[in-house]
């Protein structure tokens, strides 16, 4: 459009701008200039923790317990109950909200014309049809159309995912959160808020909403449990009514079953094994942001990784110096240092800077003397200077075809620099003509290849990922050539596509949303990227099944960071991309990455190991009780034991966030078919174990009823803690890597606790210690025939 068509469009004029009615009009209209802020009251988001399957579980077994007056009972479930929700709660109130950190990536003031006048307003306040004026160092406050100036050079990178800066004229778009980098320019205010490219990306970012698979799979556990639980109880409840027994005291009955059923130190066990985890992740610089992380990031079949700054350097640097017309690679980098100004921070400028220095051609540059420097400029699209030193001379760098141009070559040498530049381009190299004007005429004096070169540590991350099973695609702004020069230096693959040519297709229907789909999982990478294709690509790789960790950056990272499983912001990413990431990276590049899935692997195995046990263990006594109650009318525990054994078994197992295992050497999925087998097969081991422990103390040792009990509850106890060592590696339990001094002995100190208290008779009839050493020897030969029961299923199932 022309600038009478814009300012016809959005009703404003260039000269005096809206008036300051017009402006409140339209700002009640469009409302303020800003990322819109939704926060969950804290005291509601802490009662979530209370509001799902396992909680449900312990918050009904409390109310039973204050029902039937068990006031110690309801102590204990409660403490539980809310050092969970305190846990879950402070863990997630670290993560910082997104959408706070995107608004204060907006502009504080913005200079406007009001009323005739130019003045400094509140960024927010802006509206469209603003007039505003935008220089070097601003960040842009709005989606702008510049209609006045020579040009902008815009850093775009935080958006886009492009490198190197772009350059804006009249009648181009300057988008909000894009910093001015060279020059000033006048523009009208096209879009506001949410309506900017800025905030598009925002609600791209508020779209991304993922349930994660740890938590699918505690709701998967506790629904297994509840069935289970309710399954039991009511037959239970049903035969003791039937049989005439009471109300009351049968719900006393019903809470016994209901707390053995429930693990309900679980959520707090898993927790703090991956609150231990993100500890130590810190340490090899991955700071976590939410827990549930580790145990996605243990998953991840496949890393989609931004390009830049995160496998390359974000840095220009030069590439084959190719020099021309009898000059040498001296002399192309020598006038093209002399056609640079380093206090401009320009990034080719540092680039050639840089090659100076590594040439040794400082020295020889400070005998020169700059008597007048014309910067670059979008429409001559290059530099120049004038030069002094025994004589005069002037040097200019910039577009190829310019420099051309600019020496009047002939046809002969246009067409050898065209076929270079075309053949560093299809290389993924930006080229950059050089010349000199020396006795009445400029000279071309040869091309320098530009790139931005992949970080030193970059290929070995890259192996090492894939030897861990996991596939990476990298993900690039930039053109499809560059991708595919750096994805060939990286070893990542050489099937590359262009997103934006795709998604083209896709909409024409040239290819069907499946094929989509199928393409995104076979490419090696993707180029010509912008924020919501990252978010597509994402969203096609889980439509197929995969787990998928994303990296990025900047602005235009964060919609995918917050959909993808796994979000990762690399070091020195903006607020906006560590506000909406999972983990964030301390240390440049991605080999912090293969650390970083190790341990996760390494955390997963100590909680699938923990899910085994407690699975079992619950199945172990809930099918004891009840087979006892229905078949026999006894109760094996009191509701006292049924409460000690809840502490004794819980306590030591904390200590599994130190446990020693060996991280598996491909993404770890949760695969509840087989660890349900595994635990409920292992667990009806014990319920086996324990009705014959029930009948040596009944019918070969002729116990009382009070000492029958104490003596379930010490075999219980034992073989329960035997369960632990079976469950925590998938290989005979004597095998190594042996379980940390801290599990072992919190598992054994437990188990003596629990010795003295059943032999000496403290709360409860004793039983000598005769009796509790022959419990100690029955566990561990349960235990060896759980092992064997363990490894047999283990080998039919193959689970490794």
């Amino acid at each position: 459009m022309d600038i009478e068509e814009i300012e016809e469009e959005l009703k404003t004029s260039l000269k005096t701008g809206l008036s300051s009615e017009e402006a409140k009009r339209r700002l009640e209209k469009y409302g303020y200039n800003e990322i819109p802020e939704k926060k969950v009251h804290p005291l509601i988001k802490f009662l979530s923790y209370f509001w799902n399957p396992i909680a449900w579980m312990i918050e009904i077994a409390a109310i039973l317990s204050a029902i039937i007056k068990h006031w110690i009972d309801f102590t204990i479930i409660m403490i539980l109950l809310i050092v969970n929700g305190i846990i879950g709660f402070w863990e997630e109130h670290k993560a910082e909200n997104v959408i706070e950190y995107l608004k204060q990536k907006m502009a504080l003031n913005a200079r406007v014309l009001r009323d005739g006048k130019w003045q400094v307003i509140p960024a927010k306040e802006l509206v469209p049809g603003d007039v505003v004026r935008i220089r070097i160092g601003d960040i842009v406050p709005a989606d702008i159309i510049l209609v006045e100036g020579d040009y902008l050079v815009v850093d775009e990178s935080a958006l886009t995912g492009e490198s190197l800066p772009v350059e804006k004229k009249v009648g181009d778009i300057a988008y909000s959160g894009s910093i001015v980098k060279k020059g000033e320019m006048t523009g009208v205010v096209k879009a506001t808020g949410l309506n900017t490219y800025f905030g598009k990306t925002v609600k791209l970012v508020e779209k991304a909403k993922r349930v994660s698979s740890y938590q699918k799979m505690i709701v998967k556990i506790g629904n297994y449990l509840m069935i289970l639980a309710i399954i039991l109880i009511g037959i239970m409840v049903a035969v003791e009514l039937y049989r005439g027994k009471d109300l009351i005291e049968t719900a006393q009955f019903a809470l016994v079953l209901a707390v053995s059923a429930i693990p309900a130190a679980m959520p707090a066990v898993l927790s703090i094994t991956m609150a231990i985890g993100a500890l130590n992740l810190a340490k090899k610089d991955a700071i976590v942001k939410k827990l549930v992380a580790i145990e996605e990031l243990a998953g991840v079949d496949i890393l989609c990784s931004d390009k830049t700054g995160t496998l390359t350097k974000n840095q220009l640097v030069c590439g084959d110096i190719i020099p021309m017309n009898g000059f040498t690679k001296e002399d192309v980098i020598l006038y093209a240092s002399l056609a640079s100004r380093e206090e401009d921070a320009d990034a080719i400028d540092m680039a050639i800077l840089n090659e100076a220095k590594k040439l040794g051609l400082i020295e020889r540059l400070k005998k020169y003397k700059v008597k007048k420097f014309i910067p670059f400029d979008p429409v001559i699209k290059r530099t120049e200077a004038t030069i002094t030193n025994d004589e005069e001379f002037k040097v200019s760098k910039g577009a190829p075809q310019v420099i051309l141009d600019l020496c009047e070559a002939d046809e002969k040498l246009r067409k050898e620099v065209e076929d270079i530049v075309d053949k560093l381009a299809e290389s993924g190299y930006r080229a950059l003509g050089v010349a000199v004007y020396k006795n009445g005429k400029w000279h071309f004096v040869g091309i320098i290849p530009l790139y931005d070169p992949p970080r030193e540590d970059a290929p070995l991350a890259v192996k090492k990922i894939k030897e861990l099973g996991v596939i990476i695609k990298m993900v690039t702004g930039d053109h499809i050539a560059i991708a595919k020069n750096i994805a060939r230096m990286l070893g990542i693959g050489d099937k590359i596509i262009s997103i934006r040519e795709l998604l083209e297709k896709l909409k024409r229907g040239e290819i069907k949303e499946e094929k989509f789909d199928d393409i995104i999982e076979e490419a090696d990478g993707f180029a010509e990227v912008f924020p919501e294709h990252k978010y597509k690509i994402v969203d096609a790789l889980q439509n197929k099944g995969h787990l998928v960790a994303m990296t990025g950056d900047g602005v235009n990272d964060a919609p995918a960071l917050k959909k993808a499983d796994c979000g990762i912001a690399v070091s020195n990413a903006t607020d906006a991309a560590r506000a909406a990431a999972d983990i964030i990276l301390l240390s440049p590049g991605i080999s912090v990455i293969v650390d970083a899935i190790q341990e996760a692997r390494r955390i997963f195995q100590r909680m699938e190991s923990y899910i085994i046990y407690r699975i079992a263990e619950t199945i172990r006594i809930l099918f004891f009780i009840e087979l006892c109650i229905l078949l026999l009318g006894i109760y094996p525990i009191t509701a006292l034991m049924i409460v000690l054994l809840a502490i004794l078994n819980d306590i030591p197992i904390l200590a599994i966030a130190y446990d020693n295992v060996v991280e598996t050497k491909h993404p770890a999925k949760w695969k509840m078919k087989e660890v349900l087998l595994i635990s409920t097969i292992i667990g009806f081991v014990g319920v086996a174990g324990s009705f014959i422990v029930f009948y040596i103390a009944d019918k070969v040792l002729h116990l009382s009823l009070s000492q029958l009990q104490t003596f379930v509850f010490l075999k219980l106890i034992l073989a329960g803690h035997v369960t632990i060592f079976i469950t925590r590696i998938k290989d005979w339990m004597w095998k190594p890597p042996y379980p940390h001094k801290l599990l072992f002995w919190g598992i054994m100190g437990t188990n003596i606790i629990g010795t003295i208290v059943a032999a000496e008779g403290i709360l409860m009839s004793p039983i000598g210690w005769g009796l509790a050493l022959f419990l100690w020897v029955f566990a561990i030969l349960e235990g060896l025939c759980a092992d064997v029961v363990k490894m047999i299923l283990l080998k039919k199932i193959k689970i490794d």
